[in-house]
């Protein structure tokens, strides 16, 4: 049951793995991309102090201007890019144009700049899809700026920051304590932390892809073997850049940031080390499992071969005797004998009996 169970998904991967390959591997960041229309973005402001908290959801794009200087810690979130809000926003908190352009960009690989005294830093979100077993990836961009994070996400349904918005709730914690840099660390740690859910699905897909190669290994293991090599690519094109993404924060001597939250951003550079490490193990399990199908599939033809040869040892005894008693001579012993025939027959079969014993007791099969 459980072997044609994923035979159907295989099937159902295979239907998509050539439009699969070409988003891996047809991504060319200098060309212009056209972004697809979206409806208008969904935006979520949170204006919050250690003794002030106020919580906005979908304002008027103007009402987010009123958040600059206001003498509190702003964060505005934007769900769902639109070129028009991205320009407006970032115009009038001095974005410099080149970030702009990144926010709405696609493909691009994680990294993080600092310009006009703004911390810039892409990366993308991951998500694991049970029904078609792939890793989606949802672009985000942070800016650190003077007293504000602001952060643009293309799906408006969908993030990772709910945890985060429920501390900001509490007048108690941490986060509502600290500055916005402390903000900051806190979006990145738990993308980090949700890398960590990705990762454990997929090995909980590689352990049963494993488990089914062992005991079944059929025709339907290696689609299974080459899509989940795919996702691996995604996940290592994703995870190992942020490396470099967090040490600039670390590296970083801009006044946005407190010398106490460096040690914060340490504890993420930790994270992203292991995960990247894991990334690196998962790929090399499936170089294995790949290995190891191709080693049954070896291994399950000799024993057709084997079995074939012995078959074949086995007749080569009567094909001998019977070709033998059916030349064309007149005097062949026996061939008049009235029990000849029995005779020619017990040794065809008792030849083959003792060769089968022989071959039983050397174990050769």
């Amino acid at each position: 049951m459980a072997s044609k169970k994923h035979k159907k998904i295989a099937k159902t991967k295979d239907g998509h793995n050539l439009t699969r390959t070409r988003e891996l591997f047809h991504v060319n960041p200098v060309v212009p991309f056209q972004r697809e229309s979206v409806p208008a973005p969904h935006i979520h402001v949170f204006d919050y102090s250690p003794d002030h908290f106020s919580e906005l959801e979908h304002p008027a794009i103007d009402a987010c201007f009123s958040y600059k200087d206001n003498g509190h810690n702003t964060w505005i979130n934007v769900g769902g890019i639109r070129k028009e809000e991205v320009e407006t926003i970032c115009n009038h908190f001095n974005i410099h144009y080149l970030i702009v352009e990144d926010i709405l960009s696609v493909g691009q690989r994680p990294k993080m700049d600092e310009m006009d005294n703004v911390l810039y830093c892409l990366l993308n979100m991951l998500y694991f899809n049970e029904e078609t077993g792939t890793v989606e990836t949802e672009q985000i961009s942070i800016l650190l700026g003077k007293d504000y994070v602001i952060c643009f996400q293309d799906d408006a349904e969908r993030d990772v920051f709910d945890n985060l918005r429920e501390k900001l709730r509490v007048p108690t914690s941490k986060l509502r304590q600290s500055k916005p840099d402390y903000l900051c660390y806190a979006l990145l740690d738990t993308i980090v932390d949700n890398y960590y859910e990705v990762m454990e699905k997929l090995g909980e897909r590689i352990e049963n892809l494993e488990e089914e190669i062992i005991r079944f290994s059929n025709t339907g293991s290696l689609p299974d073997i080459n899509n989940l090599r795919k996702e691996m690519i995604v996940l290592k094109r994703n995870v190992v850049p942020v490396r470099d993404l967090v040490n600039g924060f670390i590296r970083s001597d801009s006044d946005l940031l407190e010398e106490r939250t460096t040690k914060y951003f340490k504890d993420v550079h930790d994270h992203i080390i292991q995960a990247s490490d894991l990334s690196e193990n998962y790929r090399d399990m499936m170089i294995n499992l790949q290995d190891l199908y191709l080693s049954n599939v070896n291994l399950k033809m000799n024993e057709v071969m084997k079995v074939m040869a012995i078959v074949t040892c086995l007749l080569a005894p009567a094909t001998v005797i019977g070709g033998i008693f059916g030349m064309n001579f007149d005097r062949i012993p026996t061939l008049h004998n009235q029990y000849g025939f029995f005779l020619a027959v017990s040794f065809m079969i008792l030849i083959p009996a003792f060769m089968l014993y022989t071959f039983k007791k050397r174990g050769w099969f």
